[in-house]
């Protein structure tokens, strides 16, 4: 029993008071963190790059993008690196050149402007819904930033065409607009669909691609029926 009470009188670690870690004993592991990682991190760091060097490659960005427009082929580089400053900057020079003459007029400038300006949002927007009601795997900004970049031929058949009415409005004229129109609207139409088509479930392209059509259709409408005011 002595022993008993002598054994329980002991602290419960005091064994481990004389254990001393030698230097010699071999610790395993690592704790170092990998410099590879750090280093991946500070390439892919804008934080202290220049304005001027991030100005200029997001210009290169959307030039990049307008070259795959003209160009259309089946490519995810629209989808990928997807921005919105394209598509801002066709639609406000789409809407400033449909603005017409009057310009200068707040009456008949400024709701044609923001006419313009809602449709091509707008329409956007719905078409980007449809196609994701209808199952497409692409998201809801890279949509919108195809949408918007495949404008570009329709804003080139813009300015066409008001160069080609600076001659005056007649038939010769009309027939050049309608040529050129005709041919920019079918343009628009292969870029987008050869973007989004294949985020398309394979039964339901069709649905997809009819709402593009109207939506280029009416923009092209809107450009071909344009006649500046005296």
């Amino acid at each position: 029993m002595a022993e008993a009470e002598d054994e329980s009188s002991k602290p419960l670690f005091a064994g481990l008071a004389d254990v001393s870690i030698s230097e010699d004993i071999p610790v395993e592991g690592e704790i170092t963190v990998p410099m590879g990682s750090q280093s991946q991190e500070e390439d892919y760091s804008t934080l202290d790059e220049p304005v001027k060097d991030t100005i200029l490659r997001d210009l290169k960005a959307v030039g990049k993008k307008f070259v795959h427009v003209m160009y259309p082929k089946k490519s995810t580089a629209l989808l990928r690196d997807w921005d919105l400053w394209g598509p801002l900057v066709l639609c406000v020079t789409l809407a400033l050149m449909l603005q017409g003459g009057s310009a200068n007029s707040k009456e008949e400038g400024g709701p044609q402007f923001a006419e313009v300006f809602v449709i091509i949002w707008f329409g956007a927007i719905v078409i980007t819904l449809n196609s994701k009601l209808l199952g497409g795997t692409i998201s809801f900004f890279q949509s919108l930033c195809v949408l918007g970049y495949c404008i570009l031929p329709l804003t080139v058949a813009m300015l066409v065409c008001r160069l080609v009415l600076l001659g005056g409005t007649t038939v010769v004229t009309f027939i050049v607009r309608l040529v050129v129109v005709i041919s920019m609207f079918a343009w628009s139409t292969v870029a987008s669909t050869a973007f989004l088509a294949d985020s398309q479930p394979p039964n339901r392209k069709a649905l997809a691609v009819y709402p593009i059509f109207l939506f280029y259709f009416v923009i092209s409408w809107m450009i071909l029926t344009f006649t500046p005011s005296s």
